[in-house]
């Protein structure tokens, strides 16, 4: 008998996971702005689905501020659906990987118009920007289906529970199998928060703390002594570094911007004019009378930008338009161009 085998025997006659996840959780759920408290039913799929894109690759702490304001500016996805595409941007600053507020505005589009929300992971997943994980979560903590969902948090807790040794991301797979195990029928949803709870508050990465843990009698890793080993992670090639070029027109009155292409790094965001570091090549903005300011750093997930910044008067721009300073809110800018605003003001 191996020892998952054991495991799971040992669950077995010692209370199932969910069973003892779930009472847990009915004490200690952390209050959500887009959740409705353990037990509850009716947890409306906009706000779900806005939380999960917004919580991609980002903190709980981080989202809050822009979910209360985008809920505020548009309280439903009939209200989203009309909004215009660069606002949805300019608020969307800061939270990174623009890529998902594009795909958040064509999402909106496409459920407006199919009269709401799929109710199947299937039919979810059909949507613009909505991959397994999402799709999977919208499905349970919304519709009540007894999907599977792994995140980081998840991943991390069944590693534990199973004492999986295997490094990450080689024993995505298998982590993703052993959470299916415990996926309730009953209260998928409230179980699937709970196990990012779980592994946000108290299976955490460091540090885990396995005294107050609801699973600690059966946690494989834990009886081993080796939980907050786990999971195991391949090591990292170290990031490529790129350089490139980016310029700050203004005056009194005015800064040059201008939109990226829609597709690409920071795609359809305001920003400054730059070339070298996302593979174009393209003349300064205007000429001469460029003065070199410094350079900033930016780390990507798959490059690190050192990026030179040059500012000069602003006087008849080739290309670009120009924002009044009043109208001028650096704030809207993706995080790159903050710091390079941060520079060259």
């Amino acid at each position: 008998m191996t020892k998952r085998e054991s495991l799971r025997d040992h669950r077995a006659g010692d209370g199932d996971v969910a069973a003892r996840l779930l009472v847990w959780y009915d004490r200690h759920a952390r209050v959500l702005p887009w959740r409705v408290p353990p037990g509850g039913t009716g947890a409306d799929p906009y706000r779900v689905w806005l939380s999960e894109i917004m919580l991609q690759q980002t903190t709980v702490a981080a989202v809050r501020g822009y979910f209360d304001r985008f809920t505020a500016l548009w309280p439903d996805v009939q209200a989203l659906a009309r909004a215009d595409e660069a606002r949805v941007m300019a608020e969307w600053a800061g939270l990174g990987y623009y890529a998902r507020a594009r795909n958040l505005v064509a999402c909106a589009r496409a459920v407006a118009a199919a009269g709401g929300f799929p109710d199947t992971r299937e039919g979810l997943a059909a949507l613009p920007g909505i991959g397994a994980y999402t799709s999977a979560a919208i499905a349970a903590i919304a519709f009540g289906r007894a999907e599977t969902v792994v995140d980081g948090n998840v991943e991390r807790v069944v590693a534990r529970l199973f004492a999986v040794q295997t490094p990450l991301p080689a024993a995505r797979r298998e982590l993703t199998a052993l959470a299916a195990t415990l996926t309730p029928a009953d209260r998928p949803g409230d179980f699937a928060q709970a196990m990012m709870d779980l592994g946000a508050t108290i299976c955490t990465p460091r540090r885990p703390a396995c005294g107050i843990c609801p699973l600690t009698q059966i946690c494989a890793a834990r009886a081993q002594g080796i939980a907050a080993d786990l999971p195991r992670r391949a090591p990292k090639a170290p990031r490529p570094v790129r350089t490139g070029t980016a310029w700050v027109a203004l005056d009194a009155t005015g800064v040059l911007v201008e939109r990226r292409p829609a597709r690409g790094l920071l795609g359809g965001t305001l920003a400054f004019p730059s070339t070298g570091w996302d593979g174009s090549e393209l003349p300064p903005p205007q000429d001469g009378g460029w003065q070199a300011l410094g350079e900033v750093r930016h780390v990507f997930t798959h490059f690190e930008l050192r990026l030179t910044v040059l500012r000069a008067r602003l006087r008849n721009p080739a290309r670009g338009e120009v924002v009044s300073r009043e109208g001028f809110d650096p704030l809207t800018l993706p995080g790159l161009m903050r710091k390079v605003w941060a520079l060259a003001e």
